[in-house]
């Protein structure tokens, strides 16, 4: 399938969330959109985006007339992985040396182990007006993080903790590498080492994405959690048809996996703050907007657990999505899914003949939250769970179905080409035009 082809180069070049909205910047550009700064003007019919610490952006095409609604879909762009931390180089006995990093979320740790690596992010660069933001990603095989032997570690298949301190530094170099590590950096990025005046650097895989399995039905990838649903939803959202009576907005948040409370986060203002953006090119009043948003919709995405071939006791008794299976629709207490939320999805799906399958967490096993209802705190708005069928989440490299990809852009696609009319109580009127 073409667009699994397609998934699979956008996450070899996603090495980091910066270079993942780059990617999604150029793509936009590709279709037309304009890329716009918070005080500046809108023009009904136009196609915009605009971007936070280059590591979130939301894109929104508008409607010739006043918008009836906002149909928003929010996927995030980090992956749990290592950060950098200033003053990497560690040196151990005059020998070796390795680089200083923090645990950027909740990621299993041992996959890190015994694997080619590289680091990858933003640096921040003096120049004679003032600093720029330059990207970068060292292209090779530059850093490992070396597991102990089993026979001085006899519990490393018992149970055995890592320590993030102690287990999970990456070697570097031998001696003779002491005080080079910003100098391949600068270097990679075309800079001088000098001039670099600050730094957000992570671990990144060296493996590419791959499709495997009997007949092809499974990729493997990094960070298809989140990009996966970033990537979907962008392919849905710009080959969506002219917008008639909604306003369309992709929008893509950093900092899911640490909570999404910073200025780039879903818990920020920054969709609030587009929406002050399109009330300002109508004319639009509170009130206005305060009706908008009840003919709204929010497509909240994050993929969701599978089943697991050999651990299906962690899975729900009676919901059990399985890769391949369909769009998951995610329910739980600290989901945002609802039962209009949940009706209104299935209802689209239905009309865009899209399989449906369902998640919940084991009742003794507690979910997160997620991007729809911590975003759902600075604008409410309907807005339902919804993912891809995972197996490895938060492993470095993971593992979906490639039939699945095509469902779920299907889906978003058929979202975006809805018109959602309130009719009060609980009722809504959805038609998908094709």
């Amino acid at each position: 399938m073409d667009i699994n082809c397609n998934l699979i180069n956008f996450l070899n070049g996603c090495h980091s969330q910066y270079h993942a909205i780059d990617s999604i910047m150029k793509i936009l550009d590709k279709n037309g959109f304009l890329q716009v700064q918070p005080n500046d003007n809108l023009t009904p019919g136009g196609k915009y985006y605009i971007t936070r610490n280059y590591s979130s952006i939301i894109a929104f095409v508008l409607p010739q007339t006043t918008p009836d609604g906002f149909l928003v879909s929010a996927s995030h762009s980090d992956s749990p992985t290592f950060k950098v931390k200033n003053n990497a180089e560690l040196s151990v006995e005059d020998k070796y040396v390795r680089l200083n990093t923090e645990r950027y979320g909740g990621m299993l740790c041992a996959p890190w182990l015994d694997r080619p690596l590289t680091v990858a992010g933003k640096i921040l660069v003096s120049c004679d007006d003032g600093i720029k933001t330059v990207l970068v990603h060292v292209d090779k095989d530059l850093l490992i993080i070396p597991n102990v032997a089993i026979h001085m570690n006899r519990n490393a298949n018992t149970g055995f903790e890592y320590k993030a301190n102690q287990d999970m530094l990456p070697l570097f170099g031998g001696k003779d590498s002491k005080g080079s590590f910003m100098k391949i950096v600068a270097e990679a990025a075309g800079v001088n080492e000098d001039d670099i005046i600050g730094t957000d650097l992570y671990l990144c895989l060296r493996e590419g994405g791959k499709v495997l399995g009997a007949n092809g039905e499974f990729i493997a990838s990094a960070r298809l959690d989140d990009l996966e649903c970033a990537y979907t939803s962008l392919e849905a959202f710009t080959s969506a048809m002219t917008p008639e009576s909604h306003a369309l907005i992709y929008m893509v948040a950093d900092n899911e996996e640490i909570g999404s409370d910073t200025k780039q986060g879903a818990g920020s203002t920054m969709l609030r703050d587009v929406l002050a953006m399109i009330k300002n090119a109508y004319g639009m009043n509170d009130t206005s907007i305060a009706n908008a948003l009840e003919q709204s919709f929010m497509l909240s995405c994050d993929n969701a657990h599978a089943l697991h071939p050999n651990h299906t006791e962690y899975a729900d008794p009676s919901d059990r999505p399985v890769l391949n299976g369909g769009v998951v629709i995610k329910y739980g207490v600290r989901y945002a899914t609802d039962s209009v939320s949940e009706a209104m999805f299935r209802q689209i799906c239905k009309l865009a003949d899209v399989p449906v399958q369902t998640y919940s967490n084991r009742s003794d096993m507690a979910g997160g939250s997620t991007l729809g209802n911590i975003s759902n705190t600075k604008v409410s708005l309907n807005t339902v769970d919804i993912g891809i069928a995972q197996l490895a989440m938060h492993s470095c490299y993971e593992l979906v179905g490639a039939h699945d990809t095509c469902a779920m852009m299907n889906a978003i696609q058929a979202f975006y080409n809805c018109d959602i009319k309130h009719n009060g109580n609980g009722n809504y009127s959805i038609t998908v035009r094709k």
